[in-house]
């Protein structure tokens, strides 16, 4: 039978042992003979002692602010004030969304701007002519609320630098708004990649062709941010009887019919219905205007099914429908596997989420605007995942479009898409680069005359802005320019 308790444990004098005999310790020496005195020696538990005059700790109460470490050294318990004053009142956290908000606000006018005297409003016309290149225009503020509604301005670009939001108009303008004209006059669907390198206005592109859009009374849907879709950041569920299974976003479905809805009110006003929709939450008999259709979406639940009663009123070969423009900016993110999950947790290719298949198929061509449009898509190079299987397909693309031998697939590679390349089949190209110095000209007068560029614009300035950004890439002129100033 073993001992529980070694010899020299019992030997050890334990803290128990010390307290239990407490009230028979008695001083061996002589006690306090004057003020401030004591004996030189005294048996007395350090736990007795009076404490010293300013501690706030009480007599009896050392031993619990005492503590044995496991290598036995004894420290006594400390608290860690990092800054700031003891008790100090908590900041107010920041409301749900509150921070969402901030990050994505758009200022789209700077009162301590200069206004640019004899700067033209852009009309229907303006992006059609090469004679108004390298001009710079003023939106109109119908366009503007529009533009605002469908969210193509972006919280990384400079219009809270200027008074009014303005354009340049480029040759790719110019050539990007000719060819949606002639998709409207010949009925036919145009399939367009607006591709280029980081800051070189890929997205102000796109702005564009939004902008002609609405000036044209075209019906525009536009997705700002394809990653939103794929990142799993918003609800989804299956779609009853698809095989194979395909996915719908409700929440995500319900705020882009709003958008629709505000952005395109004239021209939905002037639309009714011709197809009976039985599967809506409501009742919409035929010949009822449109937009009491695009009303019905009021849950989430529902939005799904409003959609695609919505999308097959528009798209449908009815004479006097109007063309329609879905756009899209960052293609990269919806050319992969997304991060939902199946029942089986088992990873869903982004082409099985509902809304993107819808894209997708008018992309490569499965589907078509019997009345004329746009499907275009932007790539974004400064947030941009690693697709193969697309990269691949822009330089295939690129170079049939030139009459030269497109490059072949790695042969030793095994991470391509068979889906992203079906889709991208039937797609053109639009590759930019860099402004010219004539259209950096423009440009710095532009801001000249706004007051943000305080230096004279000549050919000396031009050529040097334009080398300090890249050989005119837009992004790093204004970085050159205007966000490294001294006011």
């Amino acid at each position: 039978m073993s001992v529980p308790n070694c010899m020299r444990c019992l030997t050890r004098p334990s803290a128990v042992a010390t307290a239990a005999l407490r009230p028979f310790t008695v001083p061996v020496s002589v006690s306090l003979t004057a003020a401030g005195r004591v004996a030189a020696f005294s048996t007395t538990p350090a736990q007795q002692a009076n404490p010293q005059k300013g501690s706030k700790a009480p007599a009896g109460r050392m031993d619990a602010r005492i503590k044995r470490m496991a290598n036995g050294h004894v420290r006594v318990g400390k608290r860690l004030h990092v800054g700031g004053k003891k008790g100090g009142t908590r900041p107010k956290a920041p409301l749900p969304g509150e921070r969402k908000a901030y990050r994505k606000r758009i200022q789209l006018s700077n009162s301590n701007a200069l206004p640019v005297k004899g700067l033209a409003e852009l009309d229907g016309e303006h992006m059609l002519s090469e004679k108004n290149v390298a001009k710079v225009l003023s939106l109109p503020t119908a366009v503007i609320d529009q533009l605002r509604t469908v969210e193509a301005f972006k919280p990384t670009q400079t219009w809270g630098l200027f008074r009014d939001p303005s354009l340049l108009i480029r040759p790719e303008t110019v050539d990007l708004m000719n060819r949606m004209q002639d998709s409207v006059a010949n009925k036919q669907t145009l399939k367009l990649v607006i591709d280029g390198d980081k800051l070189t206005g890929k997205s102000i592109l796109l702005l564009q062709a939004l902008t002609q859009a609405f000036l044209k009374d075209w019906i525009v849907i536009n997705i700002p941010e394809a990653q939103e879709l794929t990142a799993a950041c918003t609800e989804y569920a299956p779609i009853p009887g698809t095989e194979p299974v395909q996915y719908m976003q409700q929440v995500y479905i319900l705020k882009l019919i709003q958008a629709i809805r505000k952005a395109n009110e004239k021209v939905l006003s002037r639309l009714t219905t011709a197809y009976a929709h039985p599967e809506l939450p409501q009742h919409i008999p035929v010949s009822s205007p449109i937009m009491a259709l695009a009303n019905a979406a009021k849950e989430p639940d529902s939005a799904w099914t409003v959609f695609s009663a919505l999308w097959k009123e528009l798209s449908s070969n009815i004479r006097g429908r109007p063309p329609i423009l879905f756009a899209l900016d960052g293609l990269h993110h919806i050319m992969k596997i997304s991060k939902y999950r199946n029942a089986s947790f088992d990873l869903i290719h982004s082409h099985d989420l509902a809304l993107i298949k819808l894209f997708t198929d008018y992309l490569s061509g499965q589907a078509s605007l019997p009345n004329g449009g746009a499907i275009i898509a932007a790539t974004s190079r400064n947030n941009c995942p690693v697709s193969a299987s697309l990269d691949l397909a822009l330089e295939q693309r690129l170079a049939t479009q030139n009459g030269e031998e497109p490059p072949a697939k790695k042969p030793y590679f095994k991470g391509y898409d068979s889906r992203v390349e079906g889709a991208m089949k039937s797609a053109q190209v639009l590759r930019i680069k860099g402004v010219s110095k004539l259209e950096t000209r423009s440009l710095m007068e532009y801001w000249a005359a706004s007051g943000l560029l305080r230096t004279t614009v000549d050919e000396v300035a031009v050529s040097e802005k334009w080398m300090l950004g890249g050989n005119g890439v837009l992004g790093e002129m204004e970085r050159a320019s205007l966000l490294t100033m001294r006011l």
